[in-house]
């Protein structure tokens, strides 16, 4: 009995280390083809539609991982930490030396045992093994005539996320090979019904790069410590939203730079008149004033929709923009003058006096008579803010979880982002809306000095009054309210603030706000129906959320409101509780509101 049990153990042990052998060679080869994935352009990559072959995927071209060669056209990846496996692996029939021309794949099965085309003799070739465009060339457009067009389309069946095209060279059809039940699927391109891709002249990567999961290959994330507690912001890291060639690897952040503007960008380099390769020469942009940094910026409870650093990227991480990283600032600071009638006619009815430094006298114009008078202006220093949401932070701060943030911000944008979903180890989100301009009066450095008197106005935008001066509301008399107050502290030798959100309408949006005002000239018009029709219409009274806006306030580094310039019990409380207290608060006076206007609100 005990030499069976040992020549048993034995027998197991022999079985053992060949599995152990043969996993420890299959993980050199998947090393070995992961690290060529690198060399060309990493990550997971959808075949292009131009170029047939490239360089470590020519069809019958044999590497030295003895893996098999990956069709070009017909290139599968797996967005998990699973590598990039053969074809005879996904169910595919594997590929004879020199690839195959012009052949069908009738008969072929799936690794179920289903077969690829049931037989259809109009079944797809397999790509050629030759490539008529040079790797070096740049490919022309995709879509023209003959051409032939692949559509990404996931597999079915397999609980990997990923895209196999094959393209019929001959027909320019796009065919699915699955490896579910059922046969060969198959659409034309140019029926309408099939998105073509195009690399603009050479402009984008000849193969699309998605990075749509963690632990892909060559996807490597810079680290992103958020409000680390470290004061060093080059230990925190730089925020990358780009998907240049040498970022998108790397990019840290899920959206894009600009925020609503992105897609102008994309409008403008799709026209030719951009190259999305440009790198911006931040020569001579530094700040012009300095927002000193203060113990908000590195608490991630206290700001979690804004880059404390924005401002200060191209400087910072320097390092990185030389790398050839597309590290871009999300903050711009200047300084400037305002000028506005109805602060000429503060000034002459003596409410606001010139002193020279704050408020000044008008150059005056070419053309301009001897008798007429320029005016005054306003010095002002002003920072432009784009939204860069640290997702953790966002969620505690408006109450909700993690996931059900990522997940309604992903179905309410179209779909347009799903790194929200599958990418949590990515926590910055850069929205594609517009942010907010914090206007200064006075020295900036007072700001945050306890030992001054501060005045604040957080102002929402509305267009109709605060730029044409429509009558239906009080937003326009209540900013140049907010304004003057913030110029007169200025003056007294504390310091003015005028926050402006791009929150058109109460954040729902010109459109719904102009079909409130219809409702309201057609029926009863005051403040209880106002709101009332605008939740019928809208589903809700207001979108504004103040919960993230004291996150500017935080980042000038204000400790304490003397004046605040608003009666809104949403924005008070937000302030409050996000740790600044408020001495006072301001409505505005009776005989700024409009005639017209029925009702104020702040």
């Amino acid at each position: 009995m005990a030499t069976t049990s040992s020549s048993s153990e034995a027998a197991t042990a022999a079985v053992l280390e060949k599995i152990l052998a043969e996993l420890s060679e299959l993980k050199t080869r998947n090393q070995v083809l992961e690290s060529k994935l690198d060399h060309i352009q990493g990550a997971s990559i959808i075949s292009s539609p131009i170029i047939n072959a490239q360089a470590g995927f020519a069809p019958g071209r044999r590497e030295s991982s003895g893996l098999q060669p990956i069709p070009s056209h017909s290139l599968s990846f797996s967005p998990t930490d699973t590598p990039l496996l053969n074809t005879a692996s996904l169910g595919l029939p594997s590929l004879p030396e020199g690839g195959v021309r012009g052949s069908s794949t009738a008969g072929a099965t799936s690794a179920a045992g289903h077969p690829l085309n049931d037989g259809n003799p109009a079944a797809p070739h397999l790509p050629p093994t030759a490539s008529s465009t040079p790797f070096n060339k740049s490919p022309e457009l995709v879509g023209q005539a003959g051409g032939a067009v692949p559509v990404a389309i996931p597999l079915g069946g397999s609980n990997r996320s990923g895209f196999t095209l094959v393209t019929d060279p001959q027909s320019g059809s796009a065919q699915q090979l699955s490896t579910s039940a059922g046969s060969v699927s198959s659409v034309t391109a140019g029926s309408g019904n099939v998105p073509s891709t195009s690399t603009l002249g050479g402009k984008y990567s000849s193969r699309i790069i998605l990075a749509s999961h963690p632990g892909q290959t060559g996807i490597r994330p810079l680290p992103l410590r958020w409000g680390g507690g470290s004061q060093d912001p080059r230990e925190r890291g730089p925020v990358v939203a780009s998907r240049h060639p040498n970022s998108i690897r790397i990019r840290n952040a899920v959206g894009a730079y600009g925020g609503s503007y992105s897609i102008y960008r994309a409008l403008s380099i799709a026209m030719g008149q951009l190259d999305p390769n440009h790198r911006p020469d931040y020569t001579n942009t530094e700040p012009p004033f300095e927002v000193s940094p203060n113990p908000s910026w590195f608490d991630p409870t206290k700001i979690v929709s804004l880059d404390p650093f924005g401002h200060l990227a191209p400087q910072l991480f320097k390092k990185e923009l030389d790398e050839g990283v597309d590290v871009r600032p999300t903050i711009a600071m200047t300084k400037a003058h305002i000028k506005m009638p109805e602060i000429d006619a503060a000034i002459k009815a003596g409410n606001l006096p010139i002193d020279g430094k704050i408020v000044v006298r008008s150059e005056r114009l070419p053309g301009m008579s001897a008798d007429e008078d320029p005016g005054c202006e306003i010095t002002v220093s002003k920072a432009a803010v784009e939204p860069v949401w640290y997702l953790p932070g966002v969620a505690q701060r408006l109450g909700v979880t993690e996931a059900g943030l990522r997940r309604a911000l992903f179905e309410e944008t179209g779909g347009s982002c799903p790194e929200l979903l599958t990418r949590h180890d990515i926590n910055v989100f850069l929205p594609p809306i517009s942010g907010l301009t914090a206007y200064i009066f006075g020295n900036p450095k007072f700001v945050s000095d306890e030992s001054k008197e501060v005045t604040v106005r957080v102002h929402d935008e509305c267009n109709g009054s605060d730029v044409f001066g429509s009558d239906i509301c009080t937003c326009r008399p209540y900013l140049l309210f907010g304004l003057i107050e913030a110029i007169k502290t200025a003056q007294r030798g504390g310091s003015g603030v005028v926050i402006y959100f791009r929150k058109e309408g109460r954040a729902l949006g010109e459109v719904i706000k102009y079909l409130v005002y219809n409702a309201r000239k057609r029926g009863t018009d005051s403040a209880s129906m106002y709101f009332k029709r605008t939740e019928n219409i809208a589903g809700v009274k207001d979108m504004r959320f103040q919960a993230l806006m004291p996150d500017i306030l935080h980042w000038l580094g204000i400790k304490r409101i003397d004046n605040m310039i608003s009666m809104s019990d949403m924005k008070h409380d937000a302030i409050v509780n996000s740790g600044i207290p408020i001495v006072k608060r301001y409505e505005i006076p009776e005989e700024l509101i409009p005639s017209a206007y029925s009702f104020a609100f702040a």
